[in-house]
């Protein structure tokens, strides 16, 4: 970890890390850096999180944590499970476990921080981006950014405790809404910058062009207060209407259930064909246990008391996933070969046995 009295040494060092963690005035900022990758997380990235967080909170002299990407497509595109899917064909399926396990640590910490926690997110987030961005205090959007959760996809589910948050957001209504996240997460829903603020995903929206801008001006930020003012006198109003907000009354009829059963059956009697037709498009590519098993698991952390009991459903239903063929074929189809023509097994969810993924949940 370096600081702004760093040598020029050390720095380079630091520039070398996946993550650069520094102090800079009374910041501590954390700088995603594997740019080739979109800032996929690994475990090393994960662990220098999660080590400056717990080194920053006792440090008084650290005011709060800023976190961003210096790749201008991409704040963060998830975890890198393709290492997970070729260490499950190489026989040591404990990688994936190790991996998991360092990173779900570091999401809970990120929610126990007690001081400001900003993220700054200008391009893609998805996955385990959100992981290390959804449980702060602030979350910053540009106009360039989308955010999904594409577990479906992949043969596996929504985790890094977003399964508890996207249950918990306010959205511009000023309540929150089980529904709405069960509908992102099995929808893989590519949420817009106006989805993403409508929602309760993102508190502040600040145009692309004034990032670096706002990142100088946080250094500068005396405390936590003044974090929060440098915020607040950066955000802007965001032109244009979130999609969300007009497919809500579908939504909240649709997806207020507690099986993947329940979901179809109300789909059927949705009065829209529009958004029947919209559901079923969206989910034409997902990997059937995983809608199944993830609306057992939504539906258990919908009454979980917090996120460290959301994260072990999460792992425990994930595990269930990962040690089914179906992992392994829906990364390759989407993340190796890249050509979204996986073939999962079983073919309908009609056929999946809910009762080993029920079974995983507490």
């Amino acid at each position: 970890m370096t600081t702004e009295n760093s040598t020029t040494g050390t720095q380079c060092a630091a520039a070398e890390k996946t993550v650069i963690a520094e102090v800079r005035g009374s910041v501590g900022f954390l700088e995603l850096n594997r740019p080739k990758s979109l800032n996929s997380l690994d475990t090393e990235m994960c662990q220098i999180i999660h080590d400056a967080l717990d080194e920053w909170r006792e440090d008084d002299a650290v005011s709060g944590v800023v976190i961003y990407s210096n790749n201008p497509k991409a704040f963060c595109a998830g975890g890198d499970v393709r290492v997970i899917r070729e260490a499950i064909l190489a026989g040591q399926p404990e990688v994936g476990d190790r991996f998991l396990d360092v990173e779900y640590a570091m999401n809970a910490a990120v929610v126990d921080f007690p001081k400001p926690y900003i993220a700054l997110i200008d391009g893609i987030v998805m996955g385990g981006g959100l992981g290390v961005s959804v449980h702060g205090s602030r979350r910053v959007v540009s106009e360039r950014s989308w955010a999904s959760m594409p577990e479906m996809a992949i043969g596996f589910c929504p985790d890094v405790g977003v399964t508890y948050a996207f249950q918990r957001m306010v959205n511009a209504t000023g309540s929150h809404s089980f529904p709405l996240a069960k509908f992102l997460v099995l929808t893989t829903w590519r949420l817009s910058p106006q989805d993403m603020m409508w929602s309760g995903l993102a508190t502040d929206y600040v145009p692309s062009e004034k990032f670096e801008q706002l990142r100088e001006a946080l250094e500068s930020a005396a405390d936590a207060d003044g974090m929060n003012a440098v915020i607040d006198s950066f955000a802007e109003p965001l032109a244009g209407e979130s999609q969300l907000a007009e497919l809500m009354e579908h939504i909240e009829t649709v997806f207020d259930a507690a099986s993947w059963e329940e979901v179809v059956a109300k789909l059927q009697e949705c009065p829209s064909e529009e958004f029947q037709d919209l559901v079923r498009g969206h989910l034409a590519q997902a990997n059937p246990a995983s809608l199944v098993a993830t609306m057992e698991l939504m539906d258990a952390n919908e009454r979980v008391e917090n996120v460290q009991a959301a994260l072990a459903n999460e792992f425990a239903v994930g595990k269930v996933l990962r040690e089914d063929k179906n992992f392994v074929e829906g990364v390759r189809a989407v993340l190796v070969d890249k050509g979204r023509d996986a073939v999962f097994d079983p073919a309908t969810t009609a056929e999946v046995d809910v009762e080993k993924y029920r079974a995983a949940v507490k």
